[in-house]
């Protein structure tokens, strides 16, 4: 084989390749743009039904009621009571948290 032919070869078998990813890339955005617009489609309300709130739920069994939060947002007090239930072993809803305060550090 002359280095012209392994040339054009070579050059054929990468224009191959990019050809099929450039393919792949028109697929994938065709999927997500038809997505798109089925997702954006509005869907029909019935102007019979009337929204119902839904109603307070009751605690888990076995829960211990509030929390107090003092400079601790809830995301934080979650985390922290997930940690001592698992420290301890214990499910969480037998534990009881009476309040969570953050303890800031003077130096």
């Amino acid at each position: 084989m002359s280095f012209g032919t392994a040339l054009l070869d070579s050059l054929l078998g990468i224009l191959v390749v990019f050809a099929a990813l450039v393919l792949l890339m028109v697929i994938i955005m065709l999927m997500t743009s038809i997505g798109d617009r089925i997702e954006r489609r509005p869907r029909p309300i019935r102007a019979d039904v009337t929204p119902v709130p839904p109603e307070p739920q009751p605690p888990a069994p076995g829960s211990a009621g509030e929390v107090k939060l003092y400079d601790t947002d809830p995301r934080t007090a979650a985390l922290i009571m997930a940690i001592i239930a698992d420290e301890l072993h214990t499910p969480i809803n037998e534990l009881r948290f009476i309040s969570i305060r953050e303890v800031k550090e003077e130096h």
